[in-house]
């Protein structure tokens, strides 16, 4: 999943390639073949988003995936050696999906600094694996779970909000992340003058079912 913040990304997925700007939401589906280059415009900002049953470290289109995922130590001393990238390359065993994936690309606003809406507004788009949400609180809202279905992260574009998670009170604003572990209670409100805008991403039942039985991949968080 990937959501830009600053800038403009040469983006492909599967066979789709487009120019995309903030504001516009781009689903990955797992395996999906995908690139994301900043263009001459200049530099680019953008959150990456991805379930731990896999290494953060994707694998090269025309590669067949090892056995096991490579750590980003690992990567990081093949790369120093000089030997990353340089795996076998195998097309015909690539796990790599070019075609059928759908539309991919979701135009949620038209900037992330677009004037507030009249009125609260969510959009979510649910994928096998993970949730991504965009989400527009007014003054005066409160959000409030007394226990998370999923586990679920904020990430808080503009504005700023009175978090609890699990008996824990926090200011956050622009920039700060909100992790809310599944079966925690959750409460935002917005006490100032101005709307606050987030996005959220959160896991599936799916997804948790998964790491449950097989485990997480052993990444740093």
């Amino acid at each position: 999943m990937i959501f830009p913040l600053r800038g403009k990304i040469n983006a492909i997925v599967g066979k789709d390639r487009r120019i995309v700007s903030p504001g516009t939401f781009v689903h990955v589906p797992a395996n999906a073949r995908h690139s994301m280059r900043a263009t001459e415009d200049g530099p680019m900002d953008y959150l990456y988003i991805k379930d731990r049953t896999w290494s953060l470290i994707g694998i090269a289109a025309d590669e067949a995936p090892p056995e096991l995922a490579p750590t980003p130590e690992e990567v990081a001393q093949a790369h120093d050696a000089g030997r990353w990238p340089g795996g076998k390359k195998q097309p015909e065993k690539s796990q790599a999906i070019i075609e059928g994936l759908g539309e991919c690309y979701y135009e949620i606003i038209d900037s992330l600094d677009a004037p507030p809406a009249s009125g609260h507004r969510e959009h979510w788009v649910s994928g096998e694996r993970l949730a991504f949400g965009f989400v527009e609180l007014l003054p005066g809202e409160v959000e409030e779970e007394t226990s998370a279905l999923h586990e679920t992260f904020v990430y808080i574009l503009r504005g700023g909000l009175d978090a609890r998670v699990a008996g824990e009170d926090k200011r956050v604003h622009a920039g700060d992340i909100i992790y809310i572990p599944k079966g925690a209670p959750s409460r935002v409100s917005v006490d100032g003058p101005n709307i606050v805008r987030y996005c959220a991403v959160r896991s599936t039942a799916w997804l948790e079912g998964k790491v449950d039985k097989h485990g997480a991949s052993k990444d740093p968080k």
